[in-house]
């Protein structure tokens, strides 16, 4: 296989995504500078909304990476009619999963809020959020189906489009509601919350467009009912280590930002940018992660393994490069960042030292993306994932940092880096697990 066969694959897939992911990530640092400016504490009450939708991310992440896993495969097969049984499984199991949400966030918001933090000011901050933002997961999460297919049957670009001018439109109705434009009456959080909801729902009439005028697969309603039991099956096998890997992993995650929480507005304030930072710099990483996952997905339904094999190969160097590039960015831009941002000294303080404490963070973040989100997806390795996160999460960093900050209370800055000591303590099980090939597997012969 030459370079220029692989090259060309990969930036047909992977520079699209980047871009989408890009344009995804500007939405949060909209958000975070247009709020910043009203108060510190909306900021943070929005960031730590936005947790609730991390979470429910946790359930729709498993299933659009099942789904992208087998699709990409069966396209890989030339199996159309197996993808449009996929579709119509994959919608009828993400509406329930939307629904609790969504009545948590409508029903009870303050509630949810008193999980992440106990400051009356920013608990109600984020309630106002929340309340209206619910009613964008179902067109949020019904989209995102939709657009893993269009990734996956070759409408890359289409997506990508679509998402851009959905973050557009996000970003300027961010600044009318949040800042009452035009005569209208500002809505502070509330207006970050209605901006992003009318955004999704346009998102979302988009890809149903794109879909119904160009899609090579199809969305039918019979198979919400009599979906094929061998893809039922296949598909639970596949997406349940995912699911409980996202679990284990994203609470732990979420018991990491109440941790943060927990140590003052001046931490709260600095890791909600640091987050959204590694979020921008990490689109290439993550793009790498879901176009390898396609890649490699075709190479192995379509039964050449060998060239699967090369390809995840390829993408690992990719990945270490990337890792590294993009953790230097991070470092370089930290005193600009410290500097343009609305938030007290001591803040800014924490801010600049753990932006660039990204440095070893991102490294890892990328290897394991690309590695075990993208390549080991490809090919049903799935378990491994979710005993390797599952333990560095539950026996290492969770415990650790909970004892660092509450019984040692040694200082925010040392317990941020435990904190983020996550993806590096389980590089060395990723490569030796890698070396075994495990992942080189074609799903689509399996009965």
């Amino acid at each position: 296989m030459k370079d220029r066969e692989f090259n060309k694959k990969l930036s047909q897939i992977v520079i699209p995504i980047t871009f989408q992911l890009f344009m995804f990530s500007l939405v949060p640092v909209a958000d975070a500078v247009m709020l910043v400016v009203l108060s510190q504490e909306a900021m943070s009450g929005v960031s730590l909304a936005t947790q609730v939708s991390f979470v429910m991310s946790l359930f729709t992440y498993a299933v659009i990476a099942g789904t992208s896993m087998l699709a990409a495969q069966y396209w890989g097969d030339g199996d159309r009619e197996s993808m449009e049984k996929l579709y119509g499984l994959v919608i009828l199991i993400t509406i329930p999963i939307t629904a609790v949400f969504f009545t948590l966030t409508f029903f009870i918001p303050e509630t949810v809020m008193k999980v992440f933090t106990d400051d009356s000011l920013i608990t109600a901050y984020g309630a106002d959020y929340l309340r209206i933002a619910s009613f964008s997961y179902f067109f949020m999460n019904l989209a995102s189906v939709i657009e893993i297919i269009m990734k996956n049957t070759g409408f890359v670009r289409s997506a990508t489009a679509i998402s851009t001018v959905m973050v557009i439109t996000n970003i300027v109705l961010n600044a009318v509601f949040i800042y009452g434009l035009f005569g209208l009456k500002p809505m502070e959080t509330a207006g970050a919350a209605l901006a992003t909801t009318i955004s999704s729902f346009l998102g979302f009439s988009l890809s149903v467009i794109v879909q119904l005028t160009r899609g090579k697969v199809r969305f039918r309603f019979k198979n919400l009912i009599g979906f094929s039991k061998n893809i039922f099956v296949k598909f639970v096998k596949y997406t349940s280590p995912v699911l409980a890997n996202q679990m284990g992993w994203g609470i732990g995650f979420t018991m990491i930002t109440v941790i943060m929480a927990h140590l003052g507005s001046d931490a709260v304030a600095a890791n909600s940018i640091v987050a959204v930072v590694k979020d921008v710099v990490s689109c290439f990483c993550f793009a790498l992660a879901s176009g390898g996952e396609i890649m490699v997905g075709n190479e192995l339904g379509a039964g050449r393994l060998e060239r699967a094999r090369e390809y995840g190969g390829r993408l690992t160097k990719l990945s270490i490069i990337s890792g590294i590039i993009t953790g230097i960015i991070i470092c370089a831009f930290a005193p600009v960042i410290v500097r343009f941002v609305n938030i007290s000294d001591t803040a800014k303080h924490y801010l600049f030292w753990m932006l660039v404490m990204c440095i070893y963070y991102m490294v890892g973040r990328a290897i394991n993306s690309v590695v075990i989100s993208g390549i080991f997806c490809a090919g049903g390795d799935t378990r491994f994932g979710f005993i390797c996160d599952t333990i560095t999460m539950w026996a290492f960093i969770v415990p650790v940092g909970a004892f660092a900050a509450f019984v040692l209370k040694l200082p925010v800055l040392a317990v941020f880096f435990i904190l983020n000591l996550d993806e590096i303590v389980k590089l060395p099980a990723v490569f030796i697990h890698y070396k075994k090939y495990r992942w080189v597997k074609n799903l689509t012969r399996e009965e």
